[in-house]
């Protein structure tokens, strides 16, 4: 069963963010019609060549969509967009601040002809406030919203990895359709969903925020290591390698320094009574526990900790994750279609029972355009001469 099988979705995305919310409805069999400019398409499609000469960030956002070309600025592609909407469950945006509007595609306008349409407005900074129309790029509300101040070394902040600003705002604009979904199917009536970037990312930083704001403190860089536990993070051992590992009690405290360091008397000592006594002495204490495991391979560590239940994990590069054991036993690879070829796709994590996901094939730039049109009403003569005038 494919739990959103019927549902008609329109997006003008570009990027990650709504693509991102938009690839979450395709995979649960929602129709999802992706409008893209004529010639050039979303901007992501050129971020890279990496996967088979595609780009990494178009493939892993885009699977199960139908790509349709509109100039939507020319009065042709401007009816064709009002004709795809007028057949829409939900729309979903993340264009420019202020083209929406300017489109015609916010909320109020298209709730006067169908009070059942759900809009979901993305944007970096929401649509008041004195940053309404600045551009956001994901580092930059990574920045603004604190994550690289306590990211990275203590002399050196850092950039999150991965474009968490842009997933964030894409994840609250699915829950937000979702949630919407659920009340229209109470009431009978759609609703605007507004998600902006800075709130999204905002709300995933509120532990930094309560600890420095009430802590009256900052929050310490400590690259691969926990902030405010310890022992929590990479530790290495005599070969070399380091093994990453974390404990959440003193009850674990005290089964690490009996069965793991074999060093029982250490739980007794005052400089690491309490969790926040050993933050405070992380520099005694680490060189402490190094020692301990100075004689033994990782492996040799991490059996130990495995045999004292004591939570810890390898630091994968991607490649490690590509290969994770867990990911095969537990069948999360599919093969999806692309113009370049089939690649790897990890199936959504939520797992519902009764429910399958679609992993429909990544599109090729206006693979889809024909088929739309037709299904729009067009005939063969217009859709040739909207073509000719660059319309689509």
């Amino acid at each position: 069963m494919l739990l959103l099988e019927g549902l008609t979705v329109v997006s003008l995305e570009q990027a990650v963010a709504a693509p991102f919310c938009t690839r979450h409805l395709a995979d649960h069999g929602a129709r999802v019609i992706k409008v893209e400019r004529p010639g050039a398409g979303d901007l992501a499609r050129g971020y890279d060549r990496t996967v088979k000469g595609l780009a990494s960030y178009f493939v892993w956002l885009n699977r199960g969509k139908e790509s349709v070309t509109v100039d939507v600025k020319t009065p042709a592609g401007a009816g064709v967009l009002a004709r795809l909407v007028a057949r829409a469950d939900v729309v979903v945006q993340n264009l420019a601040p202020g083209a929406a509007s300017r489109l015609g595609l916010d909320h109020a306008t298209l709730a006067a002809g169908n009070p059942r349409i759900i809009v979901a407005d993305i944007s970096g900074y929401g649509d008041g406030g004195p940053c309404r129309d600045k551009k956001a790029y994901d580092l930059l509300i990574q920045a603004e919203a604190g994550l690289v101040s306590v990211t990275g070394t203590p002399e050196v902040p850092s950039r999150c990895g991965v474009s968490v600003a842009d997933t964030a705002a894409g994840m609250y604009a699915y829950s937000g359709v979702l949630t919407a979904l659920l009340a229209r199917e109470r009431t009978g009536r759609g609703a605007r969903v507004e998600v902006s970037m800075l709130e999204a990312l905002a709300e995933w930083m509120g532990q930094p925020l309560y600890y420095v704001h009430y802590g009256q403190r900052p929050q310490p860089r400590n690259g691969a290591t926990h902030p405010t536990i310890a022992p929590y993070g990479p530790h290495r051992a005599g070969d070399g390698r380091e093994v990453i590992f974390g404990l959440q009690n003193e009850r674990e405290w005290a089964t690490f320094c009996r069965e793991v360091l074999r060093q029982p008397e250490l739980a007794r000592d005052p400089r690491f009574g309490s969790n926040s006594e050993r933050v405070a002495h992380r520099a005694a204490l680490t060189p402490i526990v190094e020692q301990a495991f100075a004689g033994m391979t990782a492996e040799t560590v991490v059996a130990l900790l495995d045999r004292a239940g004591i939570a810890n994990g390898r630091i994968n590069d991607m490649d490690g994750v590509a290969a994770h054991p867990q990911l095969a036993a537990r069948g999360r690879w599919r093969e999806v279609g692309t113009s370049a070829g089939p690649v790897k796709a990890l199936l959504p994590p939520a797992n519902v029972d009764g429910v399958d996901y679609a992993m429909g094939d990544v599109p090729a730039l206006g693979q889809h355009t024909d088929s739309v049109l037709a299904w729009l009403g067009y005939g063969p003569a217009e859709i040739t001469a909207m073509r000719a005038q660059g319309a689509i």
